[in-house]
């Protein structure tokens, strides 16, 4: 896939660099997904030149943008925002029915000692704060919803969200493995969710399995070139009891939607005297996309050009008829 066809915001796809994977038990009474997302997450922390621990926290919050999204159909997408008071500041990830997300954070060169744990302190890069979460199914108004953060490593405040915001309890995981180079070795996750009426046996033993599951990271990892494949893998020996069967597979694919006219679209909204004030000083004026880092640069004849646009028809007085455009 060229660039130019990459670049195109509602058009051709991306070419895949993850998978997903989506899937049922025990008659119908677990619903569950799984995904790799190690090139999506590598993908990111090149365009954002992101260190370790910040490339940890956007993998992790793209990850569950990826499954919540999973369910989605159209032209619905859902948006994640994680706003705290650590050095972070804040990450965000957005994902759309067809599996492409784009997400960033606050500052990419965010990398802390690891953890008690000898992990990637995400929780402390967070601190204290909120999860955001905007549903666009297409309808009037979005849906959005908020919780407080109760560990700030992602996973934990995202089953916390669905429980308490959406009455849907799920175990999520999601994991980032980072090599010493700052590549992304393994990133991805699941997210299982036993539906309504589900026996209280099978959900005791359902909680025995997963308290028992191998971190994902090094789930994922340790697949290797399989897991590239189908993700169904992660999910099939944690649920092997109830009969896991597969309904479907998405690619997963780093996209993001902006474009030239887009940015030019949010340049006209300035209106006309800030736009010629910007052509005086800057020359050209260089944008830069939050989700993807791709730069666009504007000359200052351009940006008088859209002044020009923003100004809108001049009237001219025509005898008889009064004001009309010229």
């Amino acid at each position: 896939m060229t660039k130019a066809q990459e670049e195109l915001p509602g058009g051709t796809r991306p070419a895949s660099q993850g998978r997903l994977v989506r899937m049922v038990a025990a008659d119908g009474q677990i619903r569950a997904a799984a995904c790799v997302t190690t090139r999506v997450v590598e993908r990111a922390r090149v365009r954002h030149r992101l260190m370790p621990t910040a490339a940890a926290a956007l993998g992790r919050l793209m990850t569950a943008a990826v499954l919540m999204a999973s369910s989605l159909k159209g032209r619905e997408r859902v948006m994640l925002q994680i706003v705290g008071d650590g050095p972070i500041r804040h990450v965000v990830a957005q994902a759309d029915a067809r599996l492409t997300v784009r997400g960033y954070v606050g500052d990419p060169l965010v990398h802390l000692p690891l953890n008690g744990a000898g992990k990637l302190d995400v929780a402390r890069a967070i601190g204290k704060g909120s999860l955001y979460v905007i549903r666009d199914l297409g309808l009037r108004e979005p849906y959005r919803g908020a919780v407080p953060l109760v560990t700030g490593e992602i996973a934990e405040d995202v089953a916390h969200y669905l429980a308490h915001s959406e009455q849907t309890p799920a175990a999520v995981a999601l994991g980032v493995l980072v090599e010493p180079d700052t590549r992304i070795r393994a990133a991805g996750g699941w997210m299982i969710t036993p539906l309504p009426g589900a026996s209280p046996d099978l959900l005791g033993e359902l909680e025995a399995r997963l308290k028992q599951a191998p971190q994902v990271s090094r789930a994922i990892d340790a697949l290797g070139k399989g897991a590239q494949e189908s993700p169904a893998a992660l999910l099939e020996e944690l649920l092997a009891p109830w009969r896991p069967r597969i309904l479907a597979e998405q690619p997963v694919a780093f996209h993001c939607s902006c474009s030239r006219g887009r940015f030019e679209a949010g340049l006209v909204a300035l209106g006309p005297k800030e736009l010629l004030d910007i052509a005086r000083e800057q020359d050209p004026v260089e944008l830069r996309c939050r989700f993807c880092g791709r730069r666009y640069l504007f000359s200052a004849e351009r940006i008088r050009q859209l002044a020009a646009r923003a100004a809108g028809p001049r009237l001219r007085v025509v005898k008889g008829t009064g004001a009309s455009p010229s």
